[in-house]
């Protein structure tokens, strides 16, 4: 049986939840104080997924870049391609926050969007 420790960031506890795992398959999740320490444990050891946060280059602009995120989680094992993507990408000015920059990034379905404004 494997076992994997992880801090949950599901709420300001920070609770130290240990996950046993036999076959890919979660069998025993201890130390989590509410249920969204469960469901971050049972998705990280999973399907572990993250929000990218970067740069885009803003042509036309009082500045040059803005800052984005993706709107939503995408699978881990994505963040290379979407980095690629957003790396690719120019914004035209001006951008307001929430603006999607980018649709379906890397086949994700996810849309990545600005958190700054650029006039």
């Amino acid at each position: 049986m494997e076992k994997r420790e992880l801090t949950c960031i599901g709420c300001p506890l920070g609770c130290q939840i240990t996950v046993e795992l036999e076959n890919g398959e979660v069998k025993t999740i201890t130390g989590n104080t509410c249920e969204k320490g469960r469901i971050y444990a049972e998705k990280e050891v999973t399907n572990p997924t993250r929000i990218v946060t970067s740069t885009v280059r803003v042509e036309g602009g009082s500045k040059d870049f803005t800052s984005v995120k993706t709107k939503s989680d995408i699978p881990k094992s994505k963040i290379f391609d979407v980095m690629k993507d957003i790396n690719k990408a120019v914004a035209k000015a001006p951008v307001k926050i929430g603006d999607v920059v980018i649709e379906n990034v890397a086949g994700t379905g996810v849309e990545v969007v600005a958190t700054k404004a650029v006039d």
